[in-house]
């Protein structure tokens, strides 16, 4: 069985959806009530999609490129840490993807989908936490749904965007990015370590 609490914890860090408000807000401030939910809807259908697939064919992939997974555990680890550290220091992750607002692209799927909740962090730690050699089918289904729980929290966050950026705006998002970064920069450091 999961440590449920330290598997929502990682996967809540990586996929952010508190940072994701204010993006959402960005990309959706023209669209009636019926669109922003149907974005809201399609980015994280999308985003499950991206991350149930590095879930079934990430070790694939390595195995395939004969990458042992206790070299992409460390490398993981680093580049989460790196993630990390950019939350924490750099500009916040809502900060990062308001800039990426605007072009004529599909909102839900780009900057909402990828790189919001279905980065390279995210990515990471779908195959991390589902390696084969470690973890259980059993363990891993608790931790696809898991992940799909932080995704389903994402759309609450989402369809309840405008009253919550009117508590918190754009400096308490960035406050909580910056908080999650670092819980991410421990996870990390521990992935790292084998832990």
């Amino acid at each position: 069985m999961i440590d449920f609490i330290s598997v929502f914890i990682f996967l809540f860090a990586v996929i952010d959806p508190i940072g994701t408000v204010p993006v959402f807000i960005a990309v959706t401030r023209n669209e009636d009530e019926r669109s922003k939910r149907r974005i809201a809807l399609r980015a994280v259908l999308v985003s499950a999609a991206i991350l149930t697939f590095f879930v079934i064919g990430g070790e694939v992939i390595l195995t395939a490129m004969e990458i042992p997974v206790s070299a992409f555990q460390i490398a993981g680890g680093i580049v989460l840490f790196l993630f990390a550290l950019t939350m924490v220091f750099g500009e916040s992750k809502p900060e990062q993807e308001l800039g990426m607002v605007g072009g004529n692209h599909d909102p839900a799927v780009y900057p909402l989908s990828v790189p919001s909740m279905a980065g390279p962090g995210a990515m990471l730690a779908a195959v991390m936490l589902t390696r084969k050699a470690t973890y259980s089918i059993g363990e891993q289904v608790q931790t696809v749904v898991t992940m799909y729980a932080v995704l389903l929290f994402a759309l609450v966050l989402m369809l309840l965007a405008t009253r919550i950026h009117r508590v918190g705006g754009d400096s308490g998002a960035s406050v909580i990015s910056r908080v999650m970064g670092l819980l991410l920069a421990s996870l990390a450091t521990t992935s790292a370590l084998g832990g």
